[in-house]
């Protein structure tokens, strides 16, 4: 089973949307963990309640969205690998310095106790600025892997990374074999 965590990088919450159907559709059983903020809240992007439904139907399961919830994740519910897509800069951050305060942080605290592989889909526009400290951090954690990231829009934000979206699977797979795919930054 994998754990599929959201965080709220909204404008690619469809892409990452398209990716949990498509390993769904492969046959993976895919456990959905979302932060309060994706949970909770609609934005220009989606209703919350649509999302909601969107990811339990295609999940067959309830949403995990309470640190509660989260924190069996590891020691009682043993996921073969856990996802964020997308993590935002700031739940990057968190991961880095082992702040566990949102549902994503814990699941992702609980299913490392483990040692089993944490994949990042990371989409943030503060990612070669504020945040370039928490990539180099995470690359050294155990377990810890990326999926192969890329500048959006490099004129107008330009220390802004998105994930390649469409890498999950690969990238997925390199995880689960523990290895980080190359080339990290395209």
């Amino acid at each position: 089973m994998v754990g599929y965590a959201f965080c709220g990088s909204y404008c690619t919450i469809g892409q990452s949307l398209s990716v949990m159907s498509g390993l769904r559709s492969s046959g993976f059983d895919i456990l959905p963990i979302m932060s309060d903020n994706v949970y909770l809240h609609n934005t220009r992007f989606f209703k919350a309640e649509d999302l909601r439904k969107k990811v339990t139907d295609i999940c067959g399961r309830e949403i995990i969205h309470t640190i509660v919830d989260a924190e069996p994740l590891g020691p009682a519910v043993k996921l073969d690998a856990l996802l964020i897509s997308p993590c935002t800069g700031n739940t990057l951050a968190k991961l880095a310095c082992g702040i566990t305060d949102t549902p994503v942080c814990m699941a992702a605290k609980a299913h490392l106790r483990a040692d089993r592989p944490l994949l990042i889909a990371l989409s943030t526009n503060d990612a070669l600025s504020a945040n370039l400290k928490n990539i180099a951090v995470m690359l050294e954690k155990k377990s810890v892997y990326f999926v192969p990231m890329k500048q959006d829009a490099p004129e107008a934000k330009p220390h802004s990374l998105s994930a390649c979206f469409e890498l999950i699977p690969e990238a997925l797979a390199a995880a689960l074999r523990g290895e980080q795919m190359k080339k990290l930054f395209l």
